[in-house]
């Protein structure tokens, strides 16, 4: 579970900071903060950058540990989204993934008809003992579905200043292996202190459930400011040990 954590706090950090619909190539920078106790170091870093074809965006995500923490866990992640242009809903999700001697590979090809989505996923798994295996899963659900990437632009599209303070929506999310139900919940505004500086913010939070309403993760808490852009100032998740903190550092 902790590496569930890590990565959705690394993916949920590079939500895309351009206003509503109007989705344009652009790179953005986050540091990922690790807290217990008094301990509070940088340990990893994420990118996310968008290119536009003329039917599709995609978005890849590249997100690594630190070299101290590689010492405890080592991170090194791509993931790929294709994305409709119209509603930014994910065509193919891909995951290529090194993480603590592991290598994992998923590709997910999506098809759509009317409101249902059918999700091929292959997957590649070596452990740290060098075994390789194959597997194909076969996934299917009704209404608005998303992946681990495509999940930030779907959040973008939210028309944050019509919201009420208790406003919740589920969609489905794929991950490699299974379907998941993802939560996502305004708790209003909120100003939030960061780097000597004072934010106005929307208060997110996101709960992930199983079809059994188990949750499958902790929950996570974000904070993105209300000017135009709607950049995520901050982000924060549990592990088993300590928190995890995602703070933007800038886009080029």
């Amino acid at each position: 579970m902790k590496r569930h954590i890590i990565l959705l706090t690394a993916l949920l950090c590079v939500a895309l900071t351009t206003a509503a619909h109007g989705f344009t190539d652009e790179t953005l920078n986050y540091k990922v903060m690790f807290k217990w106790g008094i301990v509070h170091k940088q340990a990893g870093r994420a990118t996310l950058k968008l290119t536009s074809a003329p039917d599709h965006f995609k978005a890849t995500l590249y997100a690594r540990s630190e070299p101290w923490a590689d010492h405890f866990y080592t991170l090194r992640d791509t993931l790929i989204s294709i994305m409709d242009r119209t509603d930014m809903l994910p065509r193919h999700y891909e995951r290529i993934a090194h993480e603590d001697g592991r290598f994992d590979h998923d590709i997910i090809r999506i098809q759509r008809s009317g409101d249902t989505f059918t999700a091929t996923s292959h997957r590649i798994r070596r452990k740290k003992k060098g075994t390789v295996s194959h597997s194909d899963i076969t996934l299917k659900v009704q209404g608005p579905t998303v992946d681990l990437v495509s999940v930030f632009y779907y959040l973008r599209m939210l028309d944050f200043k019509n919201l009420k303070s208790g406003y919740s929506k589920t969609i489905n999310i794929f991950s490699g292996k299974r379907k998941e139900l993802l939560t996502i919940k305004y708790l209003g505004t909120e100003e939030l202190k960061l780097d000597g500086r004072t934010y106005p913010t929307y208060r997110i939070s996101f709960t992930f459930t199983d079809e059994k309403s188990a949750k499958t993760s902790d929950d996570i808490d974000t904070w993105i400011w209300t000017a135009p852009g709607h950049i995520p100032l901050k982000l924060e998740g549990k592990l088993k040990v300590g928190k995890i903190r995602c703070l933007y550092t800038g886009n080029n």
